[in-house]
């Protein structure tokens, strides 16, 4: 039998590598970023088409390369940041792998113009699906140029496995977002198909934070900081009306690079306990610095995954600095250990007591006293007729002239015995030989989405408003607003972009109060966080559902329960919503039998 197995050509390893390091263009921009900080840029631009697709162009002002090292970046294993095994544990820079260049090349038509600050001339290269085309001497600015086009245009399978362009660009504003927040000593700009998104300025990491989310989250910030032998931890959380019910501005950071833990997040929502509504995450932007050999981020190529040697402590570190954080502000109780003596000094000198020779009357605690003798039982006297009689009246004389209770709960109505709320909200029902426990916040939530369907809504009314509102976008939000603008008109909103950064909204749609619109146009951003144009109006429609139902806790009144279950069972008395959750389900008495 002949030998089968054999040594696979570069070009193929080069894209099965490329399937764990490059998986969308957010990928690719990452690795080119982190490679221009690494080079010591302090100026960093770049510009997409396409969301990426067609083109990811990277420009910094760094260190360059010459032209051998131009030519070696492309091969695979091939890196200048670590020379032997040792290095792996000590590693400061951001890239180590060696296989981000050869793994892009392999997938699209990479074209690179570098050049040395001390070189006369720089080089230019060119390498399309992994084979090396040429090299020429080029004349251009220090640093690196780098542009990748038309990513997987050799690969179809995984090019039709992209997302729409909105998707795909908000993947790399994501990765765009991480890097430029560990760095905010360093410039960064953010062009996409002509559009300038970001032009980050250098500052401080409070500017960085302003610069990237917008103003409105400056108040809502709270700043953590703590020097111990071993580690440093600085950064900023927000408060918990900044909390959101979506994962999207959680940011640890350990020595400048990103990454991600639940084990981490999980200790800042235990120093939230108590000030969160359920269901709501934290806001922060946490940044720890230790010793690199303390940590392991040789873990997975995407490098998002970091060992921690002491991670316990670190767990332990984080809850308890964010907790004397919240507290120091007011934003949750907290114990003063840092107490300035000097406060009781004074309180002291303004009101002094006789021992210390002051004039002043002395100010005591007030007593209590307790006469531990007083017995009760010892005091017996006979209640007379005539005080019997006079309770009796007056007990009759307050039940004549008494109103009802304007919550009435048990009125006799259709329902009768049939139907009894509970104290939790949720409501008991006797429905043929069954007994259903019901969610009427549900059921209302289902019925009006039932009444409101496209089909049935047709353009929305809409009622203007006596006043403008103003609501400040960033960045991200501007894109967004300018994805839907076109939406707007017929779901009821009028609104205008009046300065750069801010959305004015003169009308809203009838049946949305005033001062629901600031909330629901966040909420609105936040439903845009990962969809495309085409699913925005099918999301927009279960927005304004949860907007418009109301809760269990809103049926109080027997009678708007009833209607309720009337309009319920004309709908088929249906038990799931669609999102899959009960809006019923049957109380299992045979079950109770047995605890008696």
């Amino acid at each position: 039998m002949s030998d089968i197995i054999q040594l696979l050509p570069d070009h193929v390893a080069n894209q099965i590598a490329a399937g764990e390091v490059v998986q969308r263009p957010a990928s690719i921009v990452k690795e080119l970023l982190e490679n221009a900080i690494d080079a010591e840029a302090t100026k960093i631009e770049l510009i997409i088409r396409d969301a990426g697709k067609n083109l990811i162009q990277v420009v910094d002002n760094g260190k360059g390369m010459s032209e051998t090292d131009a030519r070696m970046a492309f091969e695979r294993h091939a890196t200048s940041k670590i020379r032997a095994t040792e290095d792996i544990f000590k590693i400061a820079t951001k890239g180590f792998r060696g296989e981000a260049l050869a793994s892009i090349a392999a997938v699209s038509q990479v074209e690179l113009r570098t050049k040395q600050p001390e070189a006369t001339i720089g080089t230019n290269i060119y390498i399309e699906g992994g084979v090396f085309q040429f090299q020429d001497p080029v004349q251009t600015a220090d640093g690196s140029n780098f542009l990748i086009k038309n990513l997987f245009y050799n690969v179809p399978a995984r090019r039709k496995f992209l997302k729409n362009n909105n998707v795909e660009f908000r993947h790399v504003i994501d990765e765009f977002q991480r890097v430029a927040l560990a760095h905010e000593n360093l410039e960064f700009s953010l062009f996409h198909d002509d559009d300038a998104v970001f032009r980050l300025r250098k500052g401080s990491q409070m500017q960085r934070i302003v610069d990237i989310f917008g103003r409105k989250l400056q108040p809502q910030l709270v700043p953590i900081k703590e020097d111990i032998i071993w580690c440093k931890l600085h950064g900023f959380v927000a408060k918990p009306e900044g909390a959101k019910k979506t994962r999207g501005e959680q940011f640890l950071f350990v020595n400048g690079r990103y990454f991600k833990s639940a084990y981490f997040n999980k200790a800042v929502q235990e120093a939230f306990e108590g000030l969160l509504l359920p269901g709501y995450v934290p806001t922060f932007f946490l940044f720890l610095e230790l010793d690199p050999e303390k940590i392991d981020v040789n873990i997975h190529p995407q490098k998002t995954e970091v060992k921690f040697e002491d991670e316990h402590l670190i767990f332990a570190l984080l809850r308890s600095t964010i907790k004397r954080s919240l507290g120091i502000y007011n934003v949750s109780p907290s114990l003063d250990f840092e107490r300035d003596p000097e406060l009781d000094d004074m309180m002291q000198k303004t009101f002094p007591s006789k021992s210390n020779g002051g004039g002043n009357t002395v100010i005591k605690m007030p007593e209590i006293i307790v006469d531990r003798d007083y017995n009760p039982f010892l005091e017996e006297r006979e209640v007379t007729h005539t005080e019997i009689q006079n309770l009796t009246e007056m007990y009759h004389q307050n039940i004549s002239t008494a109103e009802p209770s304007k919550i009435n709960l048990f009125e006799d109505e259709d329902f009768d015995e049939d139907l009894m709320r509970l104290p939790n909200g949720y409501w008991l029902f006797n429905k043929g030989d069954k007994t259903l426990m019901l969610d009427l916040g549900r059921m209302h939530r289902l019925w009006v989405s039932e009444n409101t369907k496209p089909s049935k809504r047709g353009v929305t009314n809409s009622h203007s408003l006596l006043f403008s509102l103003e609501y400040h976008m960033n960045e991200i939000e501007k894109a967004k607003y300018n994805s839907i603008k076109k939406y707007l008109p017929e779901l009821g909103f009028e609104m205008s972009v009046a300065h750069e950064s801010v959305l004015r909204i003169d009308a809203v749609p009838e049946g949305l109060k005033e001062t629901q619109v600031m909330k629901f146009l966040e909420n609105l951003f936040e439903i845009l966080e990962y969809k495309s144009e085409e699913e925005f109006l099918h999301y927009y429609q279960n927005q304004w559902n949860k907007m418009q139902s109301k809760s269990r806790f809103d049926f109080i009144y027997k009678k708007d329960a009833e209607q309720l279950i009337r309009d319920f069972t004309a709908l088929g008395f249906p038990e799931f919503l669609p999102d899959g959750k009960r809006c019923f389900f049957e109380v299992p008495f045979n079950d109770f039998k047995n605890k008696f």
